[in-house]
């Protein structure tokens, strides 16, 4: 007869191939159309809530390897907290103003076109450009397997969104932490505004790199050297010789030792550290220094003759003064740098900056009037050569800032602009980012330095394409205006029109019926031209979503961006809710790093080295771009390759093979009626189903502190090694062969059911489309839900643990494995081919051992998948193998018998049996009982 017909196989639908990139569109439908989301949060109404605050990505362009990465943490995040019993819904947005978008569509205008372009035309096209973004980004994160309210999104161009940031804008007013004033700021000559740190690039750059003297003009003695306006000079170093027309004062450290130099009949001051190396880079071999060491205070208010104009440069001190470069004596304009801002503003020096919107020198500049700064670099120096006052000119390569959007070179450059005071909440600023948790730790000091270092945020830009600042001005007396009256006003026309409003009416139509001057009584009033920062915009967010939305709370549990964001919208954010709430709007800050290539290098498209999620997901799965992210410490950067992505696509089908194991294994498992307890169970079952509250334990730890690769590590081993190596192993015999109904064979298919139910779940976040295909595929009575996602977080088990147990098994698996290796031994010798062909003869170690071997003799056969196993005490280190894990001496040897034709077993029980001479004993046993 067949015996085949009486085996248990396994029988499942379930593929091996899992044709993700197919069939996952299949289950994104299934829970769109059954509204899995929604009745997921739902299901969480009334409990403890958890909130992640979505960072809004900016609605330019598809979307990158690193946005991928970004929105599925924060959807392991939000799966995982539904799953574990809160109520966690998640509301996606997009920032959809600012300077990006503008100048995306006006790039390929001509400057006539610009020029005719209206306001309200421009904004138009840019509002249309924002929302055709908005949609094909929604598509390609929902592609991800994101789930969120997507038909719901937050944008900061609704007329809802805008007027509650105007509401965050008068609240900061109302406490006066803005002001306007002319101070130095990163400005785009080509882009025509102001740019905020978070909006700089830094890259390599050539400048040129010169040493220029300064004249003396008052007579005064140091270190017992006369300086004289005959022959005497302060030589300052510069990268940036086309601010030396707004030269205003020349800084040196009040503590550094500085010294005369002579050298071709000149005295030179200059820090006694940096003259070997000023003479060097001059070319100047003979030199000598003719005095004693004097302070910078020696030199403090005396007066250097500007090279070129007809003006004074202060000698002033500075602590910004370093030794790292230069001479020791610091070129210093007001209007064109931060340092030299701030020291000037301790000596009242003029922040002179003659400079237009495109970087053009003013007629204020007199003989520089109308040049180009590029220009006017080889202008100072030709003149500085002329006056004999250029010591070297030179070239160096320095990192210098560039604009995040253009991408050409930025300039410091003062110009009248709105600020908030930083330093006006900078203590509370700081004790708030010391309430809050940071992933990974050292997000605290990091942003505390930021914070520290910042004494104002620039608010304003130059733009039409945003929230218009606010703010009216008397145009009788000139003063800003800025109150409830003037915002309550402007909130309820932006409430009905939005911000577009603000261009296309008049100041009188905006400001309440009647308005008048509250400083001089005039009925007459301009409107403010700037719009705010776009960091102000997305900076609101906290309050323009979590407190406008029913389903969301106030502050956010967590925010989860890249580390770019601590200059960002973390910081922003953080500002933002100080000013108003007195604390972060976060209760946990996670970063996450970049995408790089498998060699570390950044990707850009110059080098060819991008790696597109759409293509990822074409060829492999949006799971297996998940699985990726989990496998990687995101906290670092990210390594991204084909070959990366080949090895993760291996994983996963080890985890696929284990749900297709299972599924096929209990197609005849009824979990009502074959269901075996814990406690009536076979050791093995026991001991796996410990292990498994031991992974529940471990991953649920790891999502808890958002280490996902310690899940998709912890995960993997147990299905690689615990399953598929030993356990699946191990019990395949009895599954296939023991009686359909035998208790033994009930004992693991239970066990089974339990793996199952708890891996599918625990899955869920990272493999949403796998895990509901699995769940799909379980029988209808063995699934309470219709989806995974409809479940519970499995609890563990803890009278399950049984410490005799554990170290029982952690014996005979040790022994298991130096009886593997014997058998291994064997067969690279001939000795046996596949593992039932062998019988193994073992000497215990010791009697602890020898005491565990003979209580469980009639279980080791099948523990080590050979057909017998027999103690031998004759056994030596000569005529056997020595194990490694447990000393134990193991000699194999072939089986004794004919191989059953059932089992595939050797024993000497086949051809004794008249009905079934092919097979053994147990089997013959097996197929009577079931007649």
């Amino acid at each position: 007869m067949s015996y085949k017909e009486t085996i248990n196989l396994p029988d499942t639908d379930f593929p091996m191939r899992a044709n993700l990139s197919e069939r996952e569109v299949d289950f994104q439908k299934l829970w769109r159309e059954k509204e899995i989301y929604e009745k997921a949060v739902e299901n969480r109404e009334g409990n403890e809530s958890f909130i992640l605050h979505d960072g809004p990505p900016y609605a330019n362009g598809d979307i990158h390897i690193g946005h991928a990465l970004n929105k599925i943490l924060k959807d392991f995040v939000t799966r995982f907290a539904t799953l574990r019993g809160y109520y966690s819904p998640y509301v996606p947005g997009w920032d959809t103003h600012g300077l990006p978008i503008e100048h995306q569509v006006t790039s390929e205008m001509s400057d006539q076109e610009r020029a005719d372009l209206s306001i309200s035309e421009l904004r138009e096209k840019c509002t249309n450009y924002a929302l055709k973004y908005v949609d094909r980004q929604r598509e390609q994160f929902k592609r991800l397997g994101v789930w969120g309210e997507w038909e719901n999104p937050y944008l900061t161009l609704n007329k809802e969104y805008e007027v509650k940031q105007i509401e965050v804008f008068g609240e900061m007013a109302k406490k006066d932490l803005f002001y306007r004033g002319k101070k130095p700021v990163h400005w785009c000559p080509h882009c025509e505004t102001a740019l905020a740190e978070a909006e700089v690039e830094y890259g390599e750059d050539r400048a040129p790199s010169i040493f220029v003297k300064f004249p003396m003009i008052d007579e005064v003695e140091v270190g017992g050297v006369k300086l004289s306006n005959e022959d005497s000079y302060i030589v300052i170093w510069t990268t940036t010789p086309w601010t030396i027309p707004s030269n205003m004062a020349i800084a040196l450290h009040p503590d550094y030792p500085y010294v005369v130099v002579e050298a071709e009949g000149e005295k030179l001051v200059m820090a006694k550290e940096l003259v070997d190396s000023v003479m060097s880079q001059s070319d100047i071999e003979d030199y000598e220094i003719i005095s004693e060491e004097f302070s910078g205070k020696e030199l403090e208010n005396k007066k250097a003759q500007h090279p070129i104009v007809d003006r004074e440069s202060l000698l002033i001190l500075g602590e910004h003064v370093t030794l790292e470069q230069g001479s020791g004596c610091v070129h210093t304009a007001p209007g064109h740098g931060h340092d030299d801002f701030v020291v000037g503003q301790e000596y009242d020096l003029d922040v002179y900056a003659p400079m237009d919107n495109k970087g053009h020198f003013t007629e204020e500049a007199g003989e520089f009037a109308g040049k180009h700064y590029d220009e006017a670099n080889i202008m100072v120096t030709d003149k500085l050569k002329e006056k004999n006052l250029l010591m070297n000119l030179d070239f160096i390569d320095h990192q210098y800032p560039h604009c995040w959007r253009c991408k050409g070179n930025l300039i410091f450059r003062a110009t009248d602009q709105w600020f908030a005071s930083i330093d006006a909440i900078k203590e509370e600023a700081l004790q708030a980012i010391a309430d809050v948790e940071w992933y990974p730790a050292w997000g605290e000091e990091r942003m505390s330095n930021m914070i520290s270092e910042r004494s104002d945020w620039c608010i304003s830009r130059q733009k039409k394409w945003g929230v218009p600042i606010p703010i009216f001005y008397c145009d009788e007396c000139g003063e800003a205006i800025i109150n409830d009256d003037t915002l309550d006003s402007v909130k309820a026309i932006f409430a009905e029109e939005g911000s577009a409003a603000w261009y296309e009416k008049d100041a009188a139509d905006l400001l309440p019926a009647g308005y008048s001057c509250p400083h001089c009584d005039s009925n007459n009033f301009s409107k403010e031209e700037d719009i705010m920062d776009v960091w102000f915009d997305s900076g609101s967010s906290h309050k323009a979503v979590l407190e406008t939305r029913d389903n969301l709370s106030w502050p956010a549990q967590v925010y989860l961006e890249g580390t770019d964001q601590y200059r960002g919208w973390f910081n922003s954010s953080l500002l933002t809710a100080v000013a108003t709430e007195g604390r972060a709007p976060y209760n946990e800050v996670i970063t996450n790093g970049f995408t790089v290539d498998k060699k570390g290098n950044k990707m850009s498209k110059s080098q060819g080295n991008v790696v597109s999620p759409h293509k990822v997901i074409d060829q492999y799965g949006a799971d297996i771009l998940r699985l990726w992210v989990a496998s990687s410490d995101f906290k670092n950067d990210i390594k991204v390759s084909d070959n990366i992505l080949k090895q993760n696509s291996e994983a996963y089908r080890r985890i696929r093979n284990t749900y297709r194991f299972i599924l096929g294994n209990i197609s005849d498992f009824d979990s009502d009626e074959n269901y075996v307890e814990y406690e009536d169970r076979r050791e093995l079952d026991r001991w796996i189903m410990i292990r498994l509250q031991d992974l529940i334990k471990k991953v649920t730890s790891a999502f808890e502190n958002y280490e996902y690769h310690r899940v998709y590590h912890d995960v993997h081993n147990f299905c690689t090694v615990e399953m598929s190596s030993l356990y699946m192993d191990i019990t395949k015999d009895r599954l296939y062969t023991d009686g359909t109904d035998s208790l033994s064979r009930r004992s693991a298919q239970s066990t089974l059911y339990d793996i199952m139910m708890g891996l599918v779940v625990i899955l869920a976040p990272v493999l949403p489309h796998t895990s509901e295909e699995v769940w799909q595929f379980l029988p209808e009575q063995m699934k309470a839900e219709e989806s995974v996602f409809l479940t519970d977080w499995p609890e563990i088990k803890e009278s399950f643990y049984d410490q005799e147990l554990i170290d029982k098994w952690d014996q005979l698996l040790a022994l298991r494995k130096d009886v593997s290796k014997a058998l291994e031994l064997a067969r690279a010798d001939k000795k046996i081919g596949n593992s039932l062909e062998a019988m193994v003869e073992l000497k215990a170690a010791n009697e602890e051992q020898q005491e565990l071997l003979g209580a469980e003799i009639d279980q080791l056969a099948d523990l080590f998948i050979v057909s017998q196993a027999e103690l031998n005490d004759q056994l030596t280190a000569e005529n056997s193998h020595q194990g490694e894990e447990s000393s134990v001496l193991v000699r194999v040897s072939e089986a004794k018998g004919e191989k059953c034709d059932r089992c595939w077993k050797y024993d000497e029980t086949v051809g004794e049996i008249e009905e079934h001479e092919d097979i053994c004993q147990r089997c013959a046993d097996v197929i009577e009982a079931e007649k």
